[in-house]
């Protein structure tokens, strides 16, 4: 990741560039993306809120940085992870511990009173 105003490399958690003290992050917080236009042009021209009207953010129209930006050409929701046949017994395993323990000393009981038989 490159700094918006010096462009030199910085970390990506970097709350602020260390050379320049530009913001990275909003309100000084690691999880908050500051999103920022580039040249003269304003987030608001590419947004999705702005387009069906539901920002709240005071600098619109004329927003350079903004913490709600979208652009409308990206979906809202990201593709969800559907995990493989594999992975789901193995996560029902995990949840299921406790009754996979009793069936096992169930079916191990079972084989040692059929065996003494």
């Amino acid at each position: 990741m490159n700094c918006p105003r010096c462009h030199q490399a910085v970390d990506p958690r970097a709350i602020a560039c260390p050379f320049c003290r530009t913001p990275l992050k909003a309100y000084g917080h690691p999880g908050i993306p500051l999103y920022r236009a580039t040249g003269e042009e304003y987030l608001c021209d590419s947004c999705i809120y702005h387009e069906d009207d539901s920002c709240n953010f005071p600098q619109r129209p004329y927003a350079q940085d903004c913490t709600l930006y979208h652009h409308r050409e990206q979906p809202l929701v990201a593709p969800t992870y559907r995990p493989s046949a594999w992975a789901q017994v193995q996560l029902w395993a995990r949840r299921n511990m406790t009754l996979l323990g009793i069936l096992v000393l169930l079916g191990v009981s079972l084989a040692i009173a059929l065996a003494q038989r």
